[in-house]
């Protein structure tokens, strides 16, 4: 896989699994051959966004086959355990079962590989850090305070790893009333993009909190997939634009290490 990104958020209820999995669909739609890793062993989430069902198919001793739908291939632990059944893991658990969504599924050759974090900052966050080239992070937050602290502790978490951050989304930026067409800022509103701002890196975009997004991510139905024509859709697709050139022009490419002798 030439590129993997992290989509992220220091809090969990922001929607970044179902940004994470639109965004997918967007990259996708430029062309680009693309997998989604769900790396969220507690609460996996993408299984269902995408409406898919049954266990990888065995491909060898040690190596899985991801599942496929919209032209993007998935893998998940949701696909593994039955869906109520409760991952009562330890850390080296859940990095071992990362580590093997990771290498011992036939991702063959992609483009871009999503990886969908787990909230917080711990043991998933540092895995994907530590073993893997990522070309960069995405944040994920909606505008109000309690949200963006938490974010700013995850932008602040892959600084530390010299993780590039790509930019941050705001989520349910606001909500236009199908009865009166009235738009209410429920979160807030422009909260992540003045957070960008004053942090240096890109803003990437505002999802509003949409009815249509919420049901057919239920559907699994993602509006990427069903409505790419939508105004909801060519947000995805414009914000994934912006994150493949970012990539590809090497704007946002990892620092080399640099060596201190004492």
């Amino acid at each position: 896989m030439r590129h993997i990104v992290a989509v992220a958020s220091g809090k969990g209820g922001v929607g970044k699994s179902t940004t994470s999995c639109n965004l997918a669909l967007g990259f996708a739609a430029l062309g680009l051959k693309v997998g989604i890793l769900d790396a969220d062993i507690y609460g996996p989430s993408q299984q269902k966004l995408f409406g898919l069902r049954g266990k990888p198919r065995l491909l060898g001793p040690r190596m899985l086959e991801p599942l496929e739908r919209f032209g993007v291939k998935v893998m998940s632990i949701g696909f593994l355990v039955e869906e109520d059944n409760a991952m009562v893991w330890r850390g080296p658990m859940v990095i071992s079962a990362i580590t093997q969504m990771l290498r011992e599924v036939a991702w063959n050759d992609l483009d871009i590989l999503v990886v969908d974090l787990p909230p917080g900052t711990g043991d998933a966050q540092l895995t994907m850090a530590q073993q893997t080239p990522l070309a960069g992070a995405v944040i994920v937050s909606t505008p109000q305070d309690i949200a963006l602290i938490d974010a700013r502790r995850g932008i602040e978490m892959f600084k530390k790893v010299n993780v590039p951050i790509l930019g941050l989304i705001e989520n349910m930026a606001s909500f236009c009333c199908p009865a009166c067409n009235h738009v209410t800022p429920i979160f807030g509103h422009g909260g992540a993009r003045l957070d960008a701002e004053k942090r240096g890196i890109p803003f990437l975009g505002e999802i509003p909190l949409d009815m249509v997004i919420r049901q057919t991510s239920d559907d699994g139905r993602p509006i990427v997939a069903t409505d790419p024509e939508g105004v909801h859709a060519k947000h995805y697709i414009g914000i994934a634009r912006q994150l493949w050139m970012s990539i590809t022009t090497g704007a946002t490419a990892r620092p080399a290490p640099r060596i201190v002798i004492e």
